[in-house]
């Protein structure tokens, strides 16, 4: 199934990934080639552990949410080189972890590229995916998304953005506050912030996603 095209395709999404360690097998073919193996920990491990990048993906989509562990965690976080790996474990696997929430404050402070991004991945991540969490819980991250709003790393920018995105669209509520927030930031003198606030804010004013959040609420 290998595909070098597609190898070239990712590397221009920033997706870092060459013929030695991808084989350019999209998405798609993943999670149906997956299906046969959910919550299967040994061979999600055993999978991680080759470095392939399409491995390391399957191995995000089967591992069992029971049997991963923080350590665990924190070893695929340390492992992580692509924005693509990091949001696919964030979204697959480690938003339905007990121990999301705190790994988000120990995640942001780190200096790490891929280390940070994947804090704010999951904030987004779990906005949409966490059905049941009281508001407070997101409004307290949205200081923590004021804090590092000014790292001008792309990977990390992009994740920041993602997050006060995310936690915008949850509710009504949700969505005054990220928008004090996203005008607040787009009025900073940091050109990073303000990259952040205006993007934001361009999204959450939009008719279209409002009536959507207006929809939910009914």
């Amino acid at each position: 199934m290998r595909n070098n095209k597609n190898i070239v395709g990712m590397a221009r999404f920033g997706i870092r990934v060459t013929e030695k360690d991808a084989f350019g097998v999209s998405v798609v073919l993943l999670r149906k080639m997956a299906k046969a193996y959910k919550k299967n920990q040994p061979l999600a491990e055993a999978l991680w552990k080759t470095g392939w990048h399409e491995a390391q993906l399957i191995a995000s989509m089967i591992a069992d949410k029971h049997k991963f562990t923080p350590k665990l965690m924190d070893k695929w976080v340390k492992d992580f080189d692509s924005w693509d790996t990091c949001d696919q474990c964030c979204v697959n696997i480690f938003r339905e972890l007990p121990y999301a929430y705190d790994k988000i404050y120990e995640y942001a402070p780190s200096e790490e590229e891929f280390v940070r991004r994947t804090a704010f991945s999951l904030i987004a991540t779990l906005a949409v995916g966490d059905k049941i969490q009281i508001d407070k819980i997101f409004i307290d991250l949205l200081k923590l998304i004021e804090q590092y709003a000014t790292d001008e790393r792309n990977f990390v920018r992009k994740a920041v953005n993602w997050a006060l995105r995310g936690i915008g669209k949850r509710n009504l509520n949700l969505h005054l506050k990220a928008l004090k927030l996203a005008e607040r930031l787009s009025q900073s003198a940091d050109k990073t912030a303000r990259w952040i606030g205006k993007d934001a804010y361009r999204e959450l004013t939009n008719s279209k996603i409002i009536g959507r959040i207006k929809e939910r609420e009914r």
